[in-house]
């Protein structure tokens, strides 16, 4: 029997209220996922204070941050979230034990997987929080390429590239224990890989997904869950 697919809200329901703030959290969870996404940046600017530079709740430095990562996992931890799980997005390597520190502060390292395009980060968390599940997230890129004319040629390219040799690279990951998840962009996910992944003892979960039509595509082909910033979309599936 297939498991049902995991409802994932991005940055908590980034379309219904600005991401990774306590109100596109609280519509995540008004909205009935399974998983909440959010992001996690060190401070830069003249608002350090310290040597050691907060951690924010943020995509990007483009997006202005609401919460510290102390705040976001104190919302998150509190009664009306008990049911749900999180995917902790570390957007760049560094401060990877001190996520892991806080989450073990309020009792969440069994309710979290911990996702990054980084393999160094990989690295050290399986060696230095082997209690914490990982995820590998594919591709790493700083900016979609899709968005650009002269660039989507080469994308097309190298998008059916990646999805001839993901699946053989995932599956090695996973068996060799560098990770217990993908996370891929939804232009990489084939059937092929679903069932590569599957059969390595993974999970796999898809981003970004705002189409019906699509999350419907990727239930179909049996991912583990998808990421969507309009967590509405899922009751559609019932």
């Amino acid at each position: 029997m297939q498991t049902p697919l995991q409802r994932v809200g991005h940055k908590g329901a980034d379309l219904l209220a600005p991401g990774n703030t306590r109100a596109s959290f609280d519509a995540a969870l008004a909205a009935g996922v399974d998983m909440i996404e959010f992001d996690v940046l060190p401070e830069l600017g003249p608002q350090r204070r310290a040597a050691r530079p907060r951690l924010l709740l943020a995509h990007d430095y483009g997006e202005p941050a609401e919460l510290t990562l102390e705040q976001g996992l104190d919302h998150l931890a509190s009664p009306a979230f008990a049911q749900l799980r999180f995917d902790v997005d570390l957007k760049l390597p560094g401060y990877e034990l001190e996520v892991v520190g806080a989450l073990r502060h309020r009792g969440l390292t069994q309710r979290v997987l911990i996702s990054t395009t980084h393999r160094s980060s990989l690295r050290l968390l399986r060696r230095d929080a082997p209690d914490v599940r990982v995820g590998w997230s594919v591709p790493n890129l700083r900016r979609d390429p899709f968005t650009s004319p002269l660039l989507i040629p080469g994308a097309f390219a190298a998008m059916h590239a990646a999805r001839a040799i993901l699946p053989g690279r995932a599956a090695a990951a996973l068996r060799a224990g560098h990770c217990h998840a993908l996370m891929a962009n939804w232009r990489l996910v084939t059937p092929r890989l679903a069932r590569e992944v599957r059969a390595a003892g993974g999970e796999l979960y898809v981003w970004t997904v705002d189409e019906l039509s699509e999350i419907r595509r990727l239930r179909d082909i049996g991912v583990t869950g998808v990421i969507s910033n309009d967590p509405r979309l899922f009751a559609a599936l019932v």
